[in-house]
């Protein structure tokens, strides 16, 4: 796996009551929900970015307002259901 490296400014971790460890968290949840947003990753592949079971980003997905099959041509819904 890659790793990208962020510099956020310590006033952003202290304003925002962030330890290193869930900035970074934050961070790699933020960069999955783009990916997803964007139709440019699959659920799969955006959980793992996100350190997420698929089960828990697509939770995830729903406390951001962002519906899964909202997403999905019919085409493409079938091609995930048959690859479940």
């Amino acid at each position: 796996m890659c790793m990208v490296s962020v510099d956020i400014p310590n006033e952003v971790l202290y304003d925002t009551h962030m330890s290193n460890a869930e900035a970074a968290d934050f961070a790699r949840k933020m960069v999955a929900l783009g990916y997803y947003t964007q139709n440019q990753l699959s659920i799969g592949y955006c959980a793992k970015i996100a350190g997420l079971s698929e089960e828990d980003f697509i939770v995830f997905l729903g406390r951001h307002g962002i519906g899964i099959f909202d997403r999905l041509t019919e085409e493409e819904l079938m091609r995930d259901i048959a690859n479940a």
